[in-house]
């Protein structure tokens, strides 16, 4: 199994799900080497939700990475039967703040796996800052 996929299931294994038992999670591999990892994180409140895909990408940017330029590959991982995809309000996210070309990983916690880009996943975006 791919190191950026086990990192996303140490991520997935952190979540906090206790509504929906539905564990996500995420890693980013760096330039640099280093893995930063993500989980989704639920509330009563469902608004006040998480997904692993944002938990992740915004610990990278307040750890003052620039993530068009400093992530190598990301990877989401679910407990699912075939490789989960990342929901409308992350893919704009990702659109947002992830070079269209980075290598994205979708797997499940079995290690079946699709690969895509970011501009793969959103292929009408709208782009506010390009």
């Amino acid at each position: 199994m791919e190191e950026i996929v086990l990192k996303a299931i140490e991520g997935m294994n952190k979540s906090y799900s206790p509504y929906s038992k539905f564990k996500v999670g995420a890693a980013l591999l760096m330039k640099d080497g280093k893995y930063i990892t993500g989980c989704n994180i639920e509330n009563a409140a469902y608004g006040a939700c998480m997904c692993a895909e944002r938990s992740t990408l915004y610990t990278a940017y307040n750890l003052g990475y620039d993530l068009k330029k400093d992530v190598k590959k990301m990877c989401i991982v679910g407990q699912t039967n075939s490789p989960i995809s990342p929901c409308g309000e992350c893919r704009q996210v990702m659109n947002e703040l992830l070079s269209k070309d980075l290598v994205v990983i979708l797997a499940t916690a079995d290690n079946k796996t699709k690969e895509v880009t970011v501009g793969d996943l959103l292929p009408y975006s709208f782009d506010n800052l390009e």
